[in-house]
């Protein structure tokens, strides 16, 4: 069936082009129309001409366009997939965090919200709202737990967040020596909170098998390898022993404070060189971005070069396009996703989102009910991160710069009242970068600050 897919956020060439590789590999979808949006128009032109040339070589029955406009990108939408960021954006993280580290914060860890990316987020449903009211938003742009949740209370359109750090359920069972296609799994929570609660291989209990690779072969697994995955990490199996489930995906990657105070620490519980939340893992993470991305721009507009002999002809493991054509086709499928709660998870509000499964066909997607999370589990990890959310979504409503405050002063590694006010004023005060054009400058929202002077 012919339909309209934009892609707002296009720039991100990497992402994209493994949408256009899932879009060109579904029949069902032929004679579609795909608009990329961003506001870097070089990375903008790069995905386009990637897109036509990537779909030329697959045969694919697909139309591109562009636009630097969120609203003209949005006119006769379908599905709006959503993976624009601001300070989510890798140059921007590494700015702000050089900065925070002159005030003693490591990597970056201030506590303070991202308000300039739930903005972006509120903004673009506000627009889908008058725009394309029927249309399906995909965010997959962080945070997806706060920005499903406050597009789903401030809006009336139909929002999914996705995430692929589920998939983390195939590295435990890869690691431990099991095939990932022969296990049935589940893990429900919040977004980079989720929890393996069943964990099954050819319908046996799986865990034992994995207490078993604790016991007697984790140390040498650690050992023997400098890139530790933080799904298997000293971090992850710690919170495992905590809280008697197996955290999934980027949970282990969060745990508590303890886990990240200084490299040193990080490299305790992620190993080698303290894994890829570091400056030094960041720089690699980057390095690899830019080698990347040359060679999309090498495919884009060299004629020598086809897209297909350098990126292949696999679908990704990605959700987005599967679930459309689920939408569309009725080609059912059980996924992971993140909605308003509404009942699915116990003990969380009606109105928070929460990540669970979900059957999806042309009735929509449909979560499933899952049983109750431990209570240890909902007192120390789900609660504690429902209210941080509540207070990140009032300061944004309410535009109390005494809340950004209170955050930081929050944080761990805050040593004095002083040290927050300077790095919040700090932080408000950065050069602006290319990716604050998506929104407005909401740095002027913010109230009260000869308050804090006084206060200071």
């Amino acid at each position: 069936m012919s339909i309209k897919v934009t892609i707002i956020g296009a720039g991100s060439v990497v992402f994209s082009l493994g949408l256009v590789k899932d879009l060109c590999l579904t029949d069902g979808l032929k004679g579609s129309n795909v608009c990329f949006m961003d506001i870097n128009e070089e990375s903008l032109d790069i995905v386009y001409k990637l897109g036509i040339r990537y779909a030329e070589d697959l045969g694919a029955d697909l139309r591109f366009e562009k636009t630097t406009n969120r609203q003209e990108s949005l006119q006769d939408a379908d599905f709006v997939i959503n993976t624009a960021t601001i300070t989510h954006n890798e140059y921007f993280m590494k700015r702000r965090r050089e900065l925070t580290a002159k005030y003693g914060y490591f990597y970056g860890h201030t506590g303070m919200p991202e308000y300039h990316n739930l903005q972006l987020m509120l903004d673009v449903a506000k627009d889908i709202e008058k725009i394309c009211p029927n249309a399906w938003l995909l965010q997959a742009g962080n945070p997806v737990f706060e920005g499903t949740t406050l597009m789903t209370r401030e809006t009336g359109i139909k929002v999914c967040g996705l995430c692929h750090g589920h998939y983390g359920y195939r590295v435990i069972a890869h690691t431990i020596g099991l095939d990932p296609n022969k296990v049935t799994w589940q893990a429900p929570g919040l977004n980079h909170n989720i929890w393996l609660t069943h964990f099954y291989y050819e319908g046996k209990d799986a865990y034992p098998l994995l207490d078993d690779w604790i016991e007697n072969k984790s140390e040498a697994y650690w050992k023997e390898r400098q890139d530790i995955p933080a799904q298997m990490s000293p971090a992850a199996i710690h919170q495992y022993a905590m809280y008697g489930l197996m955290p999934v995906g980027d949970t282990p990657r969060v745990g508590g404070w303890w886990y990240h105070t200084d490299l040193e620490t990080r490299k305790r519980w992620y190993g080698g060189s303290g894994g890829g939340d570091t400056p030094e893992g960041r720089d690699r993470i980057l390095k690899g971005k830019e080698e990347h991305f040359n060679r999309m721009k090498e495919s884009a507009y060299d004629p020598n070069v086809r897209p297909i002999k350098m990126f292949g002809d696999k679908k990704t493991s990605e959700q987005h396009v599967p679930i459309i054509d689920g939408l569309v086709n009725n080609n059912e499928g059980q996924f992971q996703v993140n909605v308003r709660n509404d009942g699915a998870l116990p003990g969380v509000p009606d109105d928070v989102a929460v990540e669970v499964p979900a059957i999806v066909n042309i009735k929509g997607i449909q979560p499933l009910r899952v049983q109750p999370l431990p209570r240890k589990i909902m007192l120390e990890r789900i609660y504690p991160e429902w209210l941080e959310m509540e207070v990140t979504l009032e300061a944004l409503k309410s535009g109390d710069k005494s809340m950004l405050l209170y955050s930081i002063l929050d944080s761990h590694q805050t040593r004095s009242y002083d040290q927050a006010v300077e790095v919040l004023e700090a932080i408000l005060s950065m050069e602006p970068s290319e990716p604050m054009a998506y929104v407005e400058d909401i740095n002027k929202h913010y109230k009260y600050p000869k308050i804090l002077k006084h206060l200071k």
